[in-house]
């Protein structure tokens, strides 16, 4: 309970100003130029065999890639010496609309996962954050246009990302040489129709979500009352239930599959872990922006502080996440599993690996781990840009080495995409906050929110 004097609760308008929109679009235009210097210097005859011995070995480089041990080689049972790098079977164009697939996904579950923040304060009947509910909801504005590149990518270069697609198309029957009878097995789900429907549909339910939450949002700023926060309570239940549904659809279609023969019973929880907790960061980094630049005077030390306590929480829960999923798979020792890691483990992709472990656990822990570096603002700036760039880096693990193997590094193409994506994020999410009032003033909570003390 708040002790100190009434706190006069007005209405604060944001203007995005120049600072702000020279550092977005600088970010924009120089993501730009990077993404385009990156794609001049793909070398354009990456793989070492020739064009004549590509189409023979395709499939057979496939099911050597995803299937090590050759256990669902029908008519190939003995199993390659090592599994064989997919890079070496793909287009010079397809490091490109990895990069495109990794960026846009990345920024898509932040949007949503931001989403589902406004959602949860509503089913959980919490009052603190009624005074930055302002920044998830001009955060999850983004998902339509995360959504729209990522469904574009996705539906004219599913075949050059995908090994199950390119195998959907050959048809092969069990008498037939490379047919693989885990893929079979797996095709009523990993087909394109419900690759195409899946990835149309659950995006587009999120944003139905979004533009009701908003409406009522804006009904409840317009007219007041009680019955604006009790529809919001009702369809942020909906969305709740919708969305852990659609989510572990999404994750599983888009990225498990990268890795057609492996599966985990907890990826999509794992991702879920990622968007959240790089969701919170943005907000705190917002917030505190906000705040140097005199708005969101509300806000105290108090809204500070459990932000950080958010971001440590969910650094630790993703890790836990992280540390499970591994120890299940090495514990298990069922080869699709395994495979995911070994070669995760090796060569160039190890650092990545553990680069994970120091930047989304590590440093986030130890840095967050006293009370007063939760209300730092200098602290939680650097916790907030590690664990955004950490968090990256885990999407990047997840995708590049099923994807396009060892043409794949972080480099002048992923530098520049990375920038692109993140200043047209911010553009739009400033650009988006200074379209309403920061401060929900009929908002039921707003005096509980501004009267916050956690008492220590």
């Amino acid at each position: 309970m708040h002790h100190g004097p009434k706190i006069e609760i007005k209405q604060e308008f944001f203007t995005m100003n120049d600072k702000a929109k020279k550092f977005s679009l600088g970010l924009v235009v120089i993501g730009l130029l990077l993404t385009i210097i990156g794609i001049f210097t793909i070398p354009h005859a990456e793989h070492s065999a020739d064009e004549n011995n590509h189409h023979e070995n395709h499939e057979t480089a496939h099911a050597d890639l995803h299937d090590p041990w050759g256990e669902h080689q029908v008519n190939n049972p003995a199993p390659p010496p090592t599994p064989e790098d997919p890079g070496l079977h793909k287009p010079w164009y397809a490091r490109i609309l990895v990069n495109v697939l990794t960026n846009s996904y990345f920024f898509l579950i932040i949007s949503v996962c931001a989403l589902f923040f406004v959602g949860l304060q509503y089913i959980a009947n919490a009052g603190w954050a009624t005074v930055i509910k302002r920044i998830p909801e001009a955060m999850a504005t983004f998902i339509p246009i995360a959504a729209v590149i990522m469904i574009v990518v996705l539906i004219f270069g599913k075949n050059d990302i995908y090994h199950w697609a390119h195998y959907e198309h050959e048809g092969l029957t069990p008498d037939k040489d490379g047919y693989d009878k885990l893929l079979s097995s797996k095709s009523w789900f990993l087909n394109s129709s419900v690759f195409i429907g899946g990835i149309i549909i659950i995006p587009l339910l999120w944003f139905l979500f979004k533009r009701k939450l908003a409406s009522l949002s804006a009904q409840e700023d317009a007219e007041g009352g009680m019955q604006p926060f009790k529809s919001s309570i009702t369809w942020s239940a909906a969305f709740t239930f919708v969305f852990a549904f659609s989510f572990s659809i999404l994750s599983w279609i888009v990225i498990m599959s990268v890795d057609a023969h492996w599966y985990s019973t907890i990826f999509s929880i794992y991702n879920f872990a990622t968007g959240f907790v790089v969701a919170i960061a943005i907000m705190v980094l917002i917030v505190l922006f906000l705040k140097a630049n005199g708005h969101l005077s509300l806000v105290n030390d108090e809204h500070i502080h459990d932000l950080g306590k958010f971001m440590f929480a969910f650094s630790i829960f993703w890790t836990y996440i992280w540390v499970a999923q591994y120890l299940l798979i090495w514990y298990a020792q069922i080869p699709e599993e395994v495979y995911y890691y070994q070669v995760r483990l090796m060569d160039k992709w190890q650092p990545y690996f553990f680069i994970n472990l120091v930047m989304n656990f590590l440093i986030p822990f130890f840095f967050l781990m006293s009370r007063d570096a939760k209300r730092n603002p200098k602290f939680l700036t650097f916790v907030a840009i590690i664990i955004i760039l950490g968090h990256w880096n885990d999407v990047f693990l997840m995708i590049m080495p099923g994807t396009i193997g060892s043409l794949a590094s972080i480099g002048i193409l992923e530098i520049g995409m990375f920038l692109f994506f993140a200043g047209l994020f911010i553009y739009w999410v400033l650009n988006n906050l200074s379209k309403k009032s920061l401060v929900p003033i009929n908002h039921p909570y707003i005096e509980e929110s501004v009267n916050h003390d956690v008492g220590i």
